[in-house]
């Protein structure tokens, strides 16, 4: 039997923890240490992120590119529309992710497809996109100490067998149809979560199957362009979770479940044609990382609890309309 390390003392995060019904928090929580797993997955994530710009500046300057310089590529997407665009949805949508653990995938997909994107080109372009934003997202979540060790690791294989999954079948077949079942569970959450923020109900357990939840929430998010935070930052925080280690535990996972199914898209779906919109969400989102992991380490438990059961019971109810009708 595991012994909890909790954090007895009347701290500020006891207080909010307490009035919600939940457990006190343990010791790592309010005392963040530099746990040697959390640090080594940081370090493997700033080494990807760190080879795949000097990769793409190298594609850039040096590789075939039409006949056009890299000089002329760059002006060309600063003078678009279409590329600001995507800078603005990237921004916003990553500062919502960041701070709540849900919303980038769903707010980028639905700007693509928009903008006339397949849904398998939508997915994967957002998935592309999302391996930057999430890997500076992650980092900033661990280095604020928003990340709960035990619950990343449990996250993490399941979730990147899910987005594998999901990337083959959204290559193969059309995930839109799992969307409204989808949909109708996460309204049910956004409400219970809803619920618990503010009614006061027994202390709960650590979450159970937390693997199942992990492969079900990499298999929704890459086979309906998003997903992950919903599903699974929905699901913890409703079963009696920490909010901000949730979140930022979540989000840090979500890097490299994203980097396994954005290598899967590139392999299945190969070239596409909205590179100006991705790199117009990763210019903007990963501007908005390190603020959105800030507001989730100073949002109070209650209000981080509010935000996220009406955000998800509002685009969830959207999303069972847009089925119906």
């Amino acid at each position: 039997m595991k012994i909890r390390d909790l954090d007895l003392s009347q701290s500020p995060l006891n207080a909010e923890h307490e009035a919600l019904g939940l457990p006190p928090v343990e010791d790592y929580v309010s005392h963040p240490d530099n746990h040697p797993v959390l640090r080594a997955a940081m370090w493997a994530a700033v080494l990807i992120l760190f080879s795949l710009i000097g990769f793409l500046a190298w594609r850039l300057f040096f590789g075939d590119n039409g006949g056009h310089s890299g000089l002329e590529i760059i002006e060309s997407a600063l003078s678009s529309p279409t590329f600001w665009s995507a800078v603005a949805v990237g921004f916003l949508a990553q500062v919502v992710d960041g701070a709540l653990g849900m919303a980038y995938g769903i707010t980028a997909t639905t700007f693509l497809l928009s903008a006339g994107a397949s849904p398998a080109a939508a997915s994967a372009s957002v998935h592309i996109a999302e391996v930057f934003t999430t890997g500076l997202s992650g980092i900033s979540h661990v280095k604020l100490g928003n990340v709960n060790k035990s619950l990343f690791l449990r996250l993490l294989l399941p979730g990147i067998i899910g987005a594998v999954l999901g990337a083959v079948l959204i290559t193969q077949f059309d995930g839109d149809v799992m969307k409204p079942f989808i949909s109708a569970y996460l309204l049910l959450m956004g409400l219970y979560i809803l619920r618990k923020a503010y009614l006061h109900v027994a202390q709960r357990k650590a979450p159970k199957h937390v693997a199942k939840l992990a492969l079900f929430g990499g298999f929704v998010d890459a086979a309906g362009g998003g997903g992950w935070g919903p599903v699974v930052t929905s699901s913890l925080i409703g079963s009696g979770g920490d909010p901000r280690t949730t979140i930022g535990s979540v989000n840090f996972a979500e890097f490299f479940l994203t980097l396994s199914s954005a290598a899967s898209f590139i392999l299945l779906a190969g070239e596409l044609d909205t590179w100006l919109m991705v790199a117009g969400l990763v210019f903007g989102g990963m501007f908005a990382a390190p603020f959105a992991a800030y507001l989730c380490k100073r949002i109070p438990a209650r209000t981080l609890m509010t935000i996220v059961g009406c955000l998800i019971t509002l685009i969830s109810a959207f999303n069972i309309y847009k089925a119906l009708a």
